[in-house]
This record gives C-alpha cells, sequence and structure tokens, in this order.
C-alpha cells in the first residue's frame, strides 16, 4: 500500500496547481480508489507531445491504484473550446469529430494501461440533454461570472463577437465531472477557469466538489509558443522515428529538463542527479538530450527503431562537421536583428563588413541552411545553428 505522503510526493512532479492538496490528502487518505478524469475535444486527428503531459499525469494516477476516466468530448468538441481564442471557433460537423476521435484511441494507449481506462464520450449525457435540462444548467452560473474568463475580455475590449454557444462551453465541460461523479479532474493551466465551473457545479447539483490539478502547457520546438501544430512548432505522437529524434534533437539545453520532469519515466531523483551532472560538466547536455529522445522515440514506435533514429542522427552530424562542443549565447528576445550584425556582435566576424563579405562567399549558414540576403533579420526568439567557414559555431538560444 503507497502512503498518502508517497503518492503527494508522486503526484506533486510536474504539477502546476492543486486546488487544494488539503482535500487531495483527505481522499487519499479514506483508501478509496479516486475517479480521475481527464477530457480531451477531438477538433484534430492527432494528438502531440504536449497533449501527452496530461496522458503521463493519468498514467500516474493508475499506477498509483486510481480509477482514471479519458473522457473524449465529442459534444463539446462541435462546439469548440473558446479557452485562449481571439475568435470563435469554426463549428466541427459530428461527422468530423467522430473521425478524429477514432485516431485518438490509436494513439492514447501508447501510454495508459488500457485495461485500467474508462473511456467515456460526453455525448451520452449530453444528446439526452432537453432544452429545459440546459436552462436549468445555465440557472446555475452568471454571464458576470463567465465574462470574468481572460480571453472573453480581451475579445470584448477589442469589440470582438463573443458567441452565445461559447459562454455554454464551460458549463457542459463542467457538467461532464457532474455525470461522471469525478473526484479529481486534470488539465491544463489554460483550462483552469473551466475546471472550476466544475467544482461549482458539483456543489449545486449535490456532489462533493472535485479537486482540480493543473500541468504546464509544454513548450514547442520554438521554446517559447505552446506546442501547437498550426504553430509549427509540435512533435507529433505519430511522427515518423527519425523526424521526432531530430525535432527532440533541436529543442533548447534549458528546454530539455522541462521535457524530461513532463514526459519522461526517469525518476525525479535520477532527474536532479543529471542536471547537477550537467552543471558540473560530467555529463554532456546533447548526451542527455539524445537519451530523452531514444526514450520517447522508444515509447511510440519501438526501441529498436529508437536506436536506428539515434545512428541516423549521428552519422547527419557528422556529415555536417559538426564538433561536438558548440559555444552558446543568448537571443534579443522578440525584435529583428540583421545578420551582419549579429555575425559583428557574438565575434563570429571582426566587423559587419567582414561579415557581408562572407555571406557574398557563401560562406554563411543558418540552422543549415547558405545566407545570401546580407540585409536578412532574425528575431531572438528562435533556437539558431550558426556556421561561418568551416570552424567557426554558435548556438543562439530563445532569449
Amino acid at each position: 500500500m503507497i502512503s498518502v505522503q508517497e503518492q503527494l510526493k508522486a503526484i506533486r512532479r510536474g504539477t502546476s496547481e492543486i486546488i487544494d492538496e488539503k482535500d487531495l490528502a483527505e481522499k487519499l487518505a479514506s483508501g478509496k480508489p479516486l475517479r480521475v478524469k481527464a477530457g480531451f475535444d477531438p477538433t484534430a486527428p492527432d494528438l502531440h507531445l504536449g497533449h501527452t503531459v496530461l496522458l503521463h499525469k493519468m498514467r500516474q494516477f493508475q499506477e498509483l491504484g486510481h480509477e482514471v476516466v479519458f473522457l473524449i468530448g465529442d459534444f463539446t468538441g462541435m462546439i469548440g473550446d473558446p479557452t485562449g481564442r481571439s475568435e470563435t471557433r469554426k463549428n466541427l460537423t459530428h461527422e468530423e469529430v467522430k473521425e478524429n476521435a477514432k485516431t485518438y484511441l490509436q494513439q492514447v494507449y501508447k501510454i495508459l494501461d488500457k485495461d485500467k481506462t474508462t473511456i467515456a464520450y460526453n455525448s451520452e449525457w449530453m444528446n439526452k440533454f432537453s432544452s429545459v435540462n440546459m436552462i436549468e444548467l445555465a440557472a446555475h452560473y452568471t454571464v458576470a461570472r463567465m465574462l470574468e474568463r481572460d480571453d472573453f475580455q480581451k475579445r470584448l475590449a477589442k469589440n470582438l463577437p463573443v458567441s452565445i454557444h461559447e459562454l455554454m462551453y464551460p458549463l457542459i465541460q463542467g457538467y461532464d465531472s457532474v455525470a461522471l461523479k469525478s473526484d479529481l479532474e486534470l488539465g491544463g493551466t489554460d483550462q483552469k477557469f473551466n475546471l472550476l465551473v466544475g467544482r461549482d457545479l458539483q456543489r449545486a447539483y449535490g456532489q462533493k466538489p472535485q479537486i482540480v490539478l493543473t500541468m504546464p502547457l509544454l513548450e514547442g520546438t520554438d521554446g517559447v509558443q505552446k506546442m501547437s501544430k498550426s504553430l509549427g512548432n509540435s512533435i507529433g505522437v505519430f511522427d515518423a522515428p527519425h523526424d521526432m529524434f531530430g525535432k527532440i534533437m533541436s529543442i533548447s539545453d534549458d528546454l530539455m529538463w522541462r521535457y524530461y520532469e513532463l514526459l519522461s519515466q526517469v525518476s525525479a531523483e535520477e532527474l536532479e542527479a543529471m542536471k547537477k551532472q550537467a552543471a558540473s560538466g560530467a555529463l554532456n547536455p546533447k548526451h542527455a538530450k539524445m537519451n530523452l529522445a531514444k526514450e520517447i522515440v522508444a515509447r511510440y514506435h519501438s526501441a529498436e527503431l529508437a536506436e536506428s533514429a539515434l545512428i541516423e542522427f549521428e552519422n547527419v552530424f557528422k556529415k555536417k562537421n559538426l564538433p561536438d562542443e558548440i559555444p552558446a549565447a543568448e537571443g534579443w528576445g522578440n525584435d529583428l536583428r540583421g545578420i551582419c550584425n549579429i555575425l559583428k556582435d557574438f565575434k563570429l566576424t571582426d566587423s559587419t563588413s567582414a561579415a557581408r563579405r562572407l555571406i557574398q562567399q557563401g560562406s554563411v549558414t543558418v540552422n543549415g541552411d547558405k545566407v545570401s540576403d546580407v540585409n536578412q533579420e532574425l528575431p531572438g526568439n528562435q533556437e539558431y545553428l550558426i556556421k561561418v567557414g568551416k570552424k567557426r559555431f554558435l548556438k543562439i538560444q530563445p532569449g
């Protein structure tokens, strides 16, 4: 039997907030398995590693002996979550949502234990809702409270429309917790408002309010924006092994530790030891990143394909004549900076005129691509590998 303190220690790993931990400790002390719920709207066919942050935490609850409900929001998916949106989402058809949901089930069992996972669809209860039921549900919340949402306020301040059905979304998501009688709900930090609505509605319907546990949003390969397919910074669960491996190797050394904490099976003690070794120079961050890439590729493909991806990556790395140790520097934020000034400021050339000459000679590359425009400008919030001539290298990390 795992003690309450041991469970709390495991649950806290990578967690942003628990509302509230005292209630969670009491529920754990009862010895009754918790019903842990997390909802996923199938608005796109593929999951990426950002989505799996919640799945890893759900797997952790399974290993601690709790019941996990993977809720597919096939009803809410047709509305579209307004969280973080600057405009109303395009409504999806039932057929589109149903098709996307099929691929979710193919992907989630890469992490969740199939035999210990309950699959639910919120259309099971929402399709039975009458207009009277919907009015009763809406009566439990005020417009003023709903408009406290930051994303709604921003839209209204810009005179952008907020549709009535968007106001209903948090209520319907919240009612899912009532229908499932959940003890704890997981979500990203951007979902906090919706998760708290679930607590309020459970009280209104005579249930004990669920614990809310939020997880951080995983940054994509650019190290700045949250992982999103639309932003082109995502690592897909179904990406080919060599693509997945290469994308993980492209993240910054600092971001690597965050990926380890949220995505890896490495224990907290092992991770802390690795960080200390890297800080002392005993561990090359590149090697730590390779181990992370191998672990993740093996999870979604196989150990053999992970090893092949590693060998392929090393061969490509050698062909590019890259040294094992590359000096790194912090970027310059969101501002644009000319390539000639970048070369001079980071001492890759003695002057901007020398930089201009080397570019014209074809001796400068950024991320493997030859620079041909001496007036090219780069934002400082992305990662770059700059090569000048055959021996001068610099890695720019987002700053």
